[in-house]
């Protein structure tokens, strides 16, 4: 009978830190989960819909578990949605210990345009998909 209790005991005991973990470990990844990045503009700057005028965003994934390429850009104190753009992988053979921007020129007196952001640590970053007629090419 005292081994059926010790049994008993253990297993629940297994059960509950398996559960209480489990709970834990979202929250612990929190940060990385949505690769939320603060970054600075000193020029206006196109995403895909708009132009983002020179300022502070903050670039987050979307809350999605089934497509980690919807990018979220919220205003500097994250209580304004301003765009949200699909993206698709792009691949860099070494994973940035920082977050990069790249950009790409644009014709005329349009700002540069977003083109891929990677977070710090990975390898794979969001490439922002933009229409033809962002080109300056007609459709």
């Amino acid at each position: 009978m005292q081994t059926l209790r010790v049994v008993v005991f253990a297993s629940c005991t297994v059960l509950i830190t398996m559960l209480f973990g489990a709970t834990l470990a979202p929250g612990a990844r929190a940060d990385q989960w949505d690769r939320k990045t603060i970054v600075t503009f000193s020029d206006s700057v196109e995403v895909p819909g708009q132009v983002l005028p020179a300022g502070t965003y903050v670039f987050r994934l979307a809350d999605s578990p089934t497509d980690r390429h919807i990018v979220q850009i919220w205003n500097a104190d994250e209580t304004q949605i301003l765009a949200t753009a699909m993206a698709i992988p792009n691949t860099r053979f070494e994973r940035p210990d920082k977050s990069i921007f790249e950009f790409e020129e644009r014709a005329g007196n349009s700002p540069m345009a977003l083109k891929v952001w990677f977070y710090p640590g990975d390898s794979t970053g969001q490439e922002f998909i933009y229409s033809r007629s962002s080109y300056g090419r007609k459709e």
